[in-house]
């Protein structure tokens, strides 16, 4: 078993806050690569760059023979204005770190300094994956990050992603078999009527009013033709129209989302989502162009790999630190990655308490006590998987 010093562990959270302060969106995550760079170098880590742009891999090649798994950190953040009142927060106005990219990277950098210190134990090779992009859904970074090589020397027999979560306490884990996170397709709605004056609605299409059957109706897609036993969620985000009080809208816009957790559910959300605003739109006598983007696929682990996961957490934290959880419908990039190679992506506990925003939000925060965690079962979960491996051999 590794343990952490609590220098290394103050290393991470001051590193973490360096990136909280300085956050780039996604594919321009120029300063971030260069500070993780930085930190490669300091620590002694080979590194390859190029992959997709900013992305980086990192090479610790253990002193024993074995094979090769890898550990993904995401490196982008979002485009929101922090309000979140940390003492570090954002300089770069209208970004911010409001998934803990910036965790993730900096507990992966850490951990990587620890495996690195003590390549003389490790049975095989490891691999730091930095990835950019993780937000820009439906592209992501991992899928050019792997059309870019990523992989062509150093190809992974299993890969581990760890992601902060706001709703589980510090100390605790999320690890579960099967699907985890959600398919996460996205859709825009452009309407077309004919506008007019307010007073006179029988001479016009009105794209506003056509706008509101159109959600109305969307919300059956999941209530009547779902499998309430399969998870799904439809959610309209923005509908603009009109512009003025005595009006009647030309044009109505609507965008919004579609999660699901397994493909079949996907296939016929799609199909149904179509098929229902083409007929609405059609019978108000308005057109419509609709722009569907297949987002992210489910995140689903690996069986085998997940036990072991478990196991490696129990070991360190016992029993009651792996609650039963369920799965979530939020997207995520790194399941492109594990559509090609088997892996497991797990959630660490980050909950501040009382007033915890959720991911996402202007205010969130996360709980840096998580970092000893986080950091540690990273580092023994690489061992502990070599292990496993070279006992298969």
């Amino acid at each position: 078993m590794f343990t952490i010093d609590e220098h290394t562990i103050q290393d991470a959270i001051d590193f973490r806050r360096i990136l909280h302060r300085y956050p780039e969106l996604s594919t321009e995550e120029f300063e971030t690569s260069k500070r993780i760079q930085e930190k490669l170098t300091e620590y002694g880590i080979p590194f390859k760059t190029g992959f997709a742009g900013t992305g980086i891999l990192g090479i610790i090649e253990g002193e024993q023979s074995g094979k090769i798994i890898g550990i993904r950190a995401d490196i982008d953040a979002l485009p929101m204005k922090e309000i979140s009142g940390v003492e570090y927060v954002s300089e770069n106005e209208g970004v911010m770190h409001s998934c803990g990219h910036d965790a993730h990277t900096s507990m992966l950098l850490h951990a990587g300094k620890v495996l690195n210190d003590n390549k003389k134990d490790l049975k095989g090779t490891i691999l730091l994956i930095f990835q950019p992009a993780e937000e820009l859904s439906p592209t992501g970074g991992s899928k050019a990050m792997m059309e870019d090589g990523v992989f062509d020397e150093y190809e992974p027999e299993m890969l581990l992603a760890q992601h902060v979560w706001p709703d589980l306490e510090v100390g605790k884990f999320g690890v579960m078999a099967g699907p985890i996170m959600g398919n996460s397709d996205k859709f825009k709605i452009i309407i077309k009527g004919s506008g007019g004056h307010a007073s006179m609605p029988h001479s016009t299409v009105d794209a506003l009013i056509t706008g509101n059957q159109v959600v109305n109706a969307l919300q059956t897609l999941v209530s009547r033709n779902a499998n309430p036993m399969e998870p799904a969620v439809l959610t309209v985000g923005r509908f603009e129209a009109g512009t003025k009080h005595n009006v009647i809208a030309e044009t109505a816009e609507l965008e919004g989302t579609i999660r699901t957790q397994s493909d079949g559910t996907k296939t016929l959300m799609k199909k149904r989502f179509f098929e229902v605003v083409e007929n609405v739109v059609t019978s108000m006598g308005a057109e419509c162009e609709i722009i569907f983007d297949d987002g992210y696929p489910a995140t689903v682990n690996d069986d085998h790999w997940a036990s072991e996961l478990r196991k490696s957490i129990v070991n360190l934290y016992g029993e009651t630190a792996v609650p039963s959880l369920q799965p979530s419908l939020a997207g995520e990039d790194f399941a492109r990655f594990l559509q090609k190679y088997p892996g497991v992506y797990y959630w660490l506990g980050t909950s501040v308490g009382e007033g915890q925003k959720p991911l996402h939000n202007p205010a969130f925060r996360l709980n840096e006590d998580a970092f000893k965690y986080g950091i540690t079962a990273m580092v023994n979960m690489a061992v502990d998987t070599l292990n496993s491996l070279a006992k298969e051999e």
